[in-house]
Formats: structure tokens, sequence, C-alpha cells
């Protein structure tokens, strides 16, 4: 839920054309008190042109087994394009595994920010001397000093990453992006300053790169480089409260990225992946300069240091994994998270949040989880519950109701607590912050006060040494108030703040107005008709037919490209009003313009003396940890859920995210499935958009297909705004009909989806995948994001365009595959590297099941995980055609924090027979029911075995070769025999 709703878009709409909301400080006159005031060296004028910049020449180089180290000197006389040149650096090379390279370029004097280990703790050398046999080389050029990484394997291939000005297009370039220009390309010299830093590497033509993020990339998954019709990327590092916006910075900082590479000669593929560690503010730039014979990455900092970590892969499976074992692997979830979650902001009370308990039950749509929005606070105040609308012992009540029902509660946090608002005020989480010295600090020692839901309020300080102990014991006391939560929604924690910097220190504090209307209050109502719908035309029902004719688009136009997007600022243009060209004196491309605005000023200072300049992209991954360790010790050995919205690498060690305030259009859909593959590559795998949209209205087909396309994703929760038309899937019957197919469909494969999340956390291995990840070498499949495999084995392909009842999509493999329908089990024909087109009739999403899989499904799927997991087994079994197939499962109790007793079952198929091994030490209760064999052979069997003796029911299905074992009562336990001739 979002403040962008309103103070952002204001914010954004007064950048952009330069006007001044009213009761904002003025632009010019806040530069002073609230930017970070040590940015320039004392008689040092920037030249803003990097053209003159000398870079580095190498020098006292040492070599060890493991890397090397050496000094780099300033090359000449200082540029002082944007900061003041840092003369002496050091450059650390060390291969620290077989698979990973570390280049570390810093400042001699160690005086840049880098991010303490006790922040994110990444993994170090694992001991051996790689440096002869890693599959990772560093070449350098000592004068000037440039680097680049090749693979051993394919010395002569281009190189992975090359920063060589020979390796790029002749400077200078004439901005590539004609109405931006910071384009403008004067050089590639290595640039390292107090406030500036730039790097450049040459990348393949047309490169194909996945990731830097969080973003809504209107060109799709995969980035757009500058070419074919592109104009390129600019990713901007800098944490933002903003609804989704299409490409602009926004609520996470992720530099790393994932490239895969096609050989058009060996029609072979390779990926490897780049990641950048640092929390400073930074563009990261794909740009293909015109005729340039390469594309080109370009780091752009204004703190911090050149630490990269490069991985060689080389299945694009193996870079993830090789990147979550350096940042940390995901935190274990527990069976129950994977259940159909349900929120609005704007329920109002106790008994209408119940009321959709009961309305859910009676409508028979499975609901595992209730979330309450801030509309369960008391004033606004994180840590209460209102006295009238949500009385605690009410909230308890409701709470163990569904605890007696095997259901879950999740109530919102936000990032900011209220300050005291006048000596009458009790308001116990502010004053035990005060007491703990728990807050954010202006330069001069006295408390950040900013301006958020409850009016004037402070934010935790996650390096001060009392702040988890505060943040613990605020939980505690809220649940023992009456809020027995069962997991956290952190909210707003970018850090957001709805005035321009420590606004409320002279501020009246006991003043909770806002600037602004909330939505579905009078003069901010929520009336637009959903998108596509014209009332003119179809009068005012808003129905999906009128007299059986659709009514999207019906006098209005079909197209769903989405809303208009603002541009963002240029750099550089001085006319523009409002840009401060000197603070820091390279200007970001935050979509709010200066850094300090809609969020915590960048001169606030943190305990140990830090900036808010240099920590502010890891702050909501700071509360994600505290929260994390707090409910760890408020839930003993039960695994923590937590859903946040601002997120950093490691972020996924805490906890999974939701994809923020998106819109109720077909466009958005369609972004859900780019942000979940986007947050796999990131070590963020339990993910999920907010079903049916959050802004605006929805309208019955787009929230029946979103239903069923979010029922295939990790976090399923449908939430939307206040004021808004009510989406609940019971609100329509076509969709109540869709979301009862789709959850149990969920339900059954929650053993698939609790195997897949383990091997994450285990292994780092993404549950959900684009369709290249498994066949590399498909060409056609590399931009594909309208379809996503889940595992190696379910492909999905949903409907993300309206009045349609086909859809068409990829059934990769080049016809190596058999791709098998989930609910027919019918094998598909299609042709190879082309699209086929599907039947998808509204309520139906296209699932299908790939050949050589061997699945453990939940047999009866029902009402709760909890009873889903109390009923009993069934495996399906998809043989290739010489009648292979293999799959494991991983069973544990589903709740408690590893390591913990747990079993993994291993499943061999070939023609005439399956196998099924088990090991481990959790003894599962449950029976195995029925086998289902599909391709199991082309005649009827003569006779079928289970266990070596005759099985008492069977059937085969000759069409489609489908042999059904049936009333079986197996114990998973032990080995297990199926066999047919």
């Amino acid at each position: 839920m979002a403040a962008t709703v309103i103070a952002g878009l204001l914010l954004l709409r007064s950048y952009v054309f330069g006007v001044l909301p009213s009761g904002f400080d003025d632009f010019e006159s806040a530069g002073s008190d609230i930017l970070f005031s040590n940015s320039l060296v004392a008689n040092t004028t920037p030249s803003f042109n990097v053209s003159s910049c000398p870079g580095y020449t190498l020098a006292d180089l040492k070599e060890t087994s493991s890397g090397l180290t050496a000094s780099l000197h300033l090359a000449g006389e200082a540029c002082n394009a944007f900061g003041q040149d840092i003369a002496d650096l050091t450059v650390q090379v060390t291969y620290e595994t077989q698979t990973r390279l570390h280049v570390n370029i810093f400042d001699t004097a160690q005086t840049q920010f880098t991010i303490p280990s006790s922040v994110v703790d990444v993994a170090g050398p694992d001991g051996g001397a790689h440096k002869d046999t890693s599959d990772l080389v560093f070449n350098y050029d000592p004068a000037p000093f440039a680097f680049w990484i090749t693979c051993r394997s394919e010395p002569d291939a281009q190189p992975l990453f090359d920063t060589r000005s020979s390796s790029l297009p002749p400077t200078p370039i004439p901005p590539v992006i004609a109405d931006d220009s910071s384009t403008a390309l004067d050089a590639f010299p290595l640039v390292f300053e107090n406030q500036y830093l730039q790097l450049t590497s040459a990348l393949p033509l047309d490169a194909n790169i996945y990731g830097l993020g969080e973003a809504v990339a209107s060109a799709g998954f995969r980035r757009d480089v500058g070419t074919n019709g592109g104009v390129g990327t600019i990713q901007t590092m800098w944490a933002r409260d903003d609804a989704d916006p299409i490409d602009g910075n926004m609520y996470g900082s992720h530099p790393f990225y994932l490239e895969h590479r096609y050989n058009a000669t060996t029609h072979r593929s390779q990926s490897h992946g780049v990641f950048h560690f640092s929390a400073a503010g930074s563009d990261i730039l794909l740009l293909t300069p015109p005729s340039s014979p390469v594309s080109l990455v370009q780091y752009r900092l204004v703190g911090g240091t050149l630490d990269f970590y490069f991985f060689s892969g080389p299945s694009s499976q193996e870079v993830v994994e090789q990147y979550g074992a350096l940042i940390g692997l995901p935190t274990w979830q527990p069976a129950w998270s994977f259940g159909f979650h349900l929120c609005r902001w704007g329920y109002h009370d106790i008994n209408e949040t119940k009321e959709q308990v009961e309305n859910m039950r009676a409508a028979g749509i499975p609901l595992e989880v209730m979330w309450n929005d801030i509309d369960l606070y008391h004033a606004v105040r994180d840590f209460t519950t209102d006295p009238v609308t949500f009385p605690a012992e009410e909230v308890r009540a409701l709470i163990q109701e569904l605890t007696a029902n095997h259901q879950h509660y999740i109530p919102i946090v936000d990032a900011a607590v209220a300050v005291q608002g006048n000596a009458t005020d009790i308001y116990d989480p502010y004053t035990r912050g005060v007491e703990l010295d728990a807050w954010v600090k202006n330069p001069d020692g006295s408390e950040y006060i900013g301006q958020v839901w409850p009016g004037y309020t402070v934010f935790p300080d996650w390096f001060a040494d009392n702040t988890v102990e505060y943040w613990t014991e605020a939980l505690r006391n809220w649940s023992a108030s009456g809020v027995e939560f069962s997991g956290i929604w952190l909210d707003m924690n970018e850090v957001s703040s709805f005035c321009n910097g420590s606004c409320g220190s002279t501020a009246n504090l006991s003043d909770t107005s806002l600037p602004f209307l909330l939505p579905g209050d009078p003069g901010m109502l929520i009336t637009d008709y959903p998108e596509g719908y014209n009332a003119t035309v179809s009068g005012p029902s808003g129905n999906i037919t009128v007299n059986g004719t659709l009514t999207f688009g019906q006098g209005a136009s079909t197209s769903v490209a989405g809303l208009p997007s603002l541009r963002k600022r240029g750099v550089g243009e001085a006319a523009e009003k409002g840009v401060n060209l000197n603070d820091p004196p390279y200007a970001l491309h935050n979509g709010f313009g200066p850094l300090w605005v809609h969020t915590i000023a960048t001169n606030a200072t943190h305990a140990g003396g830090f900036a808010e300049l240099d920590v502010h992209n890891m702050w909501g991954m700071m509360e994600e940890r505290a929260t994390h360790l707090a409910l760890q010790t408020l839930q003993p050995g039960k695994r923590p859920v937590l859903i946040s919205r601002s997120t950093f690498p490691s972020s996924g060690k805490w906890t999974g995210h939701w994809l923020g305030d998106n819109y109720s259009k077909w466009q958005y859909m369609h972004f859900n499935i780019q942000g979940a593959l986007q947050f796999q590559l990131f070590q963020i795998p339990f993910v999920g958009a907010d079903t049916c949209g959050f802004m605006g209205n929805t309208d019955e087909e787009l929230c029946n297909r979103w239903m069923q396309l979010s029922a295939f994703m990790p976090f399923y929760r449908n939430h939307n705004q206040r004021g808004a038309m009510s989406q609940e899937p019971y609100r329509w019957d076509s969709v109540a009909e869709a979301s009862r197919t789709a959850i149990g469909v969920r339900y059954s494969m929650l053993p698939y989806w609790m195997t897949l999340f383990a091997n994450a956390s285990m292994h780092g291995t993404p549950p959900v995948r684009p369709l290249f990840f498994d066949f590399p070498d498909e060409p056609e499949l590399f931009a594909v994001d309208e379809q996503f495999l889940i595992g190696r084995d379910i492909l999905v392909t949903p409907v993300l365009t309206p009045n349609v009842s086909t859809v068409d999509g990829f059934l990769p493999g080049q016809g190596r595959i058999i791709w098998r329908d989930w609910y027919t089990h019918e094998a598909v024909n299609s042709i190879p590297g082309t699209r086929t087109t599907l039947s998808a009739p509204l309520g139906h999403i296209n699932v299908h099941i790939r050949d050589g899989s061997a699945l453990l499904l939940h047999a009866q799927p029902a009402y709760t995980i909890n009873e889903t997991r109390s009923g009993p087994y069934s495996l399906l079994i998809s043989q290739a055609a010489d009648g292979y197939a293999f799959g494991t499962a991983y069973v544990d109790d589903g709740e408690t924090i590893p390591p913990t007793p747990n079993r993994t079952l291993t499943i061999h198929s070939q023609r005439g027979e399956v196998r099924l091994q088990s090991h481990g030490d959790y003894e599962i209760t449950q029976r195995l029911t029925n086998v289902t064999v599909l391709g199991a052979a082309q005649t009827k069997p003569n006779q079928v075995l289970v266990q070596g003796n005759a099985a008492g029911s069977w059937d085969f299905d000759v069409g489609l070769e489908r042999l059904i074992v049936s009333g079986l009562e197996l114990d998973l336990n032990q080995p297990i025999t199926i066999s047919w001739t």
C-alpha cells in the first residue's frame, strides 16, 4: 500500500514540470539544509566532462596463488569531472572459487564507504588456489590500466567483461538517447572520484542482458541495450517509493545482471553473471552507439568503490546459484505461506475483515491467510489497533478463530514510527525508541523527523546498537496486545517520507494532518471505469458483456500499452527548473529529481557516522533482517514469513517480496511475470504481484485471468486500494470458479513447490524460470516473458490480453520434448521453433507437463494447506518417448527451521516400471493412494504389479497411453515398485 498513490505522484508531477506543490519546501532554499554537505573538496570546480580524465597506471604488482594486488596511480592531471579525483587506488583480484572471481578497486586510504560485513556478510574464498584452474581469467593492461575477463575454455572469444578503450567505440559520441544529454559518451577512462566513479565494459552487439533491478521495464525481462529499435536503458539504483513506474527507479536496488550468449556457429549458449557489490546511488547504462560493433554497459556511481564479482556459469541456473552462494541463500518458507492470501486497503473495521473470511468459505474459495492494511491502526500508528474499529480483543478473537481453522493472519508494519505529539500523548513505541537511542539523526545529533501516514515520524536506525532489541520488543508487545500475527508485512521502507528534510524539527508535532487526500475520501474517489470499458457505449453496469457483446474496447481504443509515462529528467540541462547540478555534482536519473525528495535527506546520519547518502539503498534490507531475527525470537523454531517492498542484495535471506503498487491494467499482469523472473535472479524467489491490480478498478475478465496466473506464482495475494471497487474473488461467479480451479491445481502441486523452495534454500536454484534457462540453445526463447516454467517440469502459458479465447505460446524443445496438458493429459502437437495456438476460454489457464518428469502431488486438495497436507499423496509420471522419467521430492514438517528431520523421495521410471526410493529421518504418515503414468504403453498392459503383487485397481486409456493405478495404501518411507507388462 503506497504513499505514492498520492504524495509520490504529486512530487513527480512537480519536478517533471517544474511546479512546486504547496506545503513543500522551496527547492533552492531547502538544498543547504537537507543535502549531503561534504560532497566536494574546497576550491574544486567540477568540469562535468570525463574526456580529460587521465585514467590510472598500475604499479607495485604482487601476485599470489589466489590472485594479485597492485597499486593504481592517477596517470595525469586530475580532471575533477564530478568531484575530486582520488590519486591512489588499490586493485585486488581474488580467484575465490572455481567459478567466482572477485575484482575490487578501492581507494587506498579507504575513506570511501563500503558495506560492512555486519550488514551483508558475503562469502569469502573457499580456500583453494584457483588462479591457474579457474573458469575465469583476469587480464590487464598496466598503462592506462584496464582489465578484461575471459573464459579459460575460450581465451580467444569475446571477453565476458572488457574495460579497454580499444574494445569500445571511438569517442566522443553524441547523446545515444537523443533527448537525454547525459548519454553523450565523451570518453571511457576509469574515473574514481570522491563523488563520481565510472567504469565501462564492452558487450556483444545486441547482448542478452537480464537483471539490473528492481525494474518495470517496457522492453521486457530481456533488457533493452539499444538495438533493434530500442533506445537503451538507464537503470538507476536509488530506492524510491513510486507506484510501479515504467522504466524508472523504484523500490529495490540490485546491481546484478546475467548475460546469456549464443554462438550462431556452434548453436550452443552459455551464461555468466556480473555483480557490483555497492549500496551507492548509481546509474547503470545499457547502450549501443550508432554504427558501433558492440553494445556497452557503463557504471556511474556517486560514491563507494568498484567492487565486482564475476560468475562463470556456464548455465543460467548455475550463475544464479553462484550468486546465491556469495550473498546468501533464500530463507525457508513454511508450507502455509504458499496458500492464497487476501487483503485490501479499506477494510474499515474488524467486522468487514471477518466478513471476508466468512464469504470466502461460503464461496468455497480456499483462504489461507487474512491480512490487514493500515486500517488496523489507531491514528495510523505502528504496533497499535484502533479501539473503535479494531478493538484489540476482537482482533485477538478473529485471529484465534483463524488459527483454530488452520488459517493465518498477517498485519502491516510501516517503516516510520509516529513521534509523541505532546506531553499527554502516550505512545510507547516512540518513547521506548528514545530510551534505546534507536532513531536516525540530523547532523547536529537531534532526531530526524519526517512525515508519513500518522503525521510527523521518526525512522529506526538499523546501525544503532539497540534497534533490533527495540524492534523485537515492539513486535512482542503488539502480539501480546491481541495481534497474534503469523507473519509480518513491511511497507514504505525505501524509506518513504511525505516531506523534504527533517520537516518536523520545528513543526507542531501534534498536527497529524496530511497535505493530500486519501483514495476513497470525498474529492479523491476512485470512479474510473475499468480499463477498456466505455460507459457511453456499454451503459453503466461495468459488466464483462452487455447483451452478449464483450465490452472491452467498445467505442474506445483497445490498446493495452499501459499508462502514459513521464520522462525522467535529463542531466546537464542547466535551463531546466529545479535541477541542482552541484550536490551531488553528477545527478542520478532519480524519478523524483533530487535524491532527498520523498525520502530521508541524504545528510541524515546513522550510528557509526554513516550518511544516508551512502546507506540509503540498504534501509529496507536492514529492516527485513531485524524483523526476521525478531520473529525467530518470538516464534522459536518456526520459519519466519515476511513480505517486504524495498529490497537489496541478500534480502532473500530474510524476506519475500511483493511487486509493489501495481495497476489494474492488462499490461501490469504481464509485468507480473517479468517481476517474478527478475527476483529469481536476485535470490528472492518468494515473490508475487497484487493480483487483479492494486490501483484503479479491475474488471471481471482481468481478475479472472489474473487470479489464475497468480495461482502459479510463488506468493499469491489479492490486494487493492482504498476507494476502488471490491475485487475479492467471490465477487464474480466466473472469477470464483476460475479461482477454485486454479487454487486446486496449486494446492495439489504443493509438494513440488516445497521441493523447489527447499532447493532454493539449500542451493540457490530458482523455482520459477524463463524458458531459456532450461532450453538455452533456442534463440526464439531469449526474450519470452509471456510464459514461464515452474521448475523444469511445468510450463505455464497465461492469457494476457482481453477478449480472446486462445493464446499463442512456445512449447520449447524444438520437437524433442513431449508436452502434455495438465488437465486432459493429451500430448500437444507443435511446430518446432514457432508458437502454437492453444485453447484458452475464460476461466482456463494452460499448464503443460514436460516429458521425463515425475511429480509427487497431494491427491485431495482441500480448503487449507494443513488439510491438504494431512491427506494422501499421488504420483504423476510423464514418460519421455524412451520411457524415461525422473523426479525428486523433499518432505519435512513444512514449519521448522532446518536442520530438521526430512525425507527425500527419488522417482525413476523406465519402460514398464516406476521405482521410488526413500531416504531420510522424517516419517511421512500420509499414504500414496494413486499413481498415474503418461506414455506408459501403446497397448493395454496384460498385468500391473504393485510391490510384486497384482494391483487391485487399475485403468488404461489407449488414446492417452495413460495408466492409472488407484486404491493404493503405500508407505512412502519404504521403497515402492510398480510395473506393468
